[in-house]
């Protein structure tokens, strides 16, 4: 038996549920916008984010290593946006796992 996740529900006013293709989407907005997407949908939409991020820092990356970049800075944003991001997922993965782990050892 199965039982369906409709979405993580914010602790608080604030927090963060979601990574957007360009930037981090606040619980509340993306509570509001997920309205009973399951929880792999927002997953994958969370993933394919991140590689957006991380495939737009690769863009501005080669473009200053051709001299195409008209300003540095936008890589320096990019670069640093995309490494905040994987840090984020990577915790909040780290996060699920120790949680269903947790579940796993609960006695029956």
């Amino acid at each position: 038996m199965t039982f369906p996740v409709s979405g993580i529900v914010p602790f608080g006013t604030g927090g963060v549920a979601a990574i957007d293709s360009t930037s981090i989407v606040p619980a509340s907005q993306a509570a509001s916008s997920a309205g009973g997407a399951d929880f792999a949908t927002i997953l994958a939409s969370t993933v394919d984010g991140l590689q957006a991020t991380q495939a737009k820092a690769d863009s501005l990356a080669t473009q200053a290593a051709t001299g195409d970049l008209k300003d540095v800075h936008d890589y320096m944003i990019a670069s640093n946006e995309a490494s905040l991001a994987t840090e984020m997922v990577v915790t909040i993965k780290n996060k699920a796992v120790e949680a269903f782990n947790e579940i796993m050892r609960m006695p029956v």
